[in-house]
């Protein structure tokens, strides 16, 4: 089984200590990208389908990319400079001077239940304290509803902060908050 990986040379791999994946894996490693982007789109409901270009932009501007394996996990997060055009992530910059935007995390339905999400989280939060970050936030669709992302962001402390329609009326999503002091 994989380990966190890290396409930077002489990272290496393991298990305990997940690595940025940044930019360089769009070229360095397509058959990783596609992997990773099939993920993410065979979770469209949830995260919303990416184009193999949006994607490589996220990844390229993100705060931090985690992934375990090269398929098992994805988070891919952003920082309230980032230029990004998400009406979820414009939602906090107008409420937060600073904080780490989570935008998507998956887990494949392989690795449910392993702690993957959970150490991938582990990770942001050290990363996120190191720059000096006081909170992590995300968004959890209500409708359609997202019962896991529920209980898992729940379980890592999240608390609600506010909510939303969004797209129309397509989606409902309610604003969830982790303060890491």
């Amino acid at each position: 089984m994989s380990g966190f990986r890290d396409p930077r040379p002489g990272m290496g791999s393991g298990d305990e200590n997940p690595q940025r994946l940044n930019s360089r894996l769009v070229t360095e490693s397509p058959e990783v990208f596609e992997r990773l982007l099939a993920l993410n789109n065979a979770h469209a409901v949830e995260l919303s389908h990416l184009a193999p270009g949006r994607m490589a932009d996220l990844i390229g501007q993100a705060f931090l990319t985690l992934t375990l394996g090269e398929e098992l996990a994805l988070l891919i997060s952003f920082d309230q400079a980032a230029d990004y055009d998400s009406p979820n992530f414009l939602w906090f910059r107008g409420r937060f001077e600073r904080f780490v935007y989570v935008d998507r995390v998956v887990v494949s339905p392989v690795a449910r239940g392993r702690g993957y999400g959970r150490r991938l989280y582990e990770a942001l939060f050290q990363r996120a304290r190191a720059a000096a970050h006081d909170r992590i936030v995300c968004e959890i669709n209500t409708d359609p509803p997202n019962h896991a992302s529920d209980v898992f962001h729940e379980g890592l402390g999240f608390v609600e902060v506010g909510a939303s329609v969004i797209h129309g009326g397509a989606k409902s999503v309610r604003y969830m908050e982790r303060r890491l002091v």
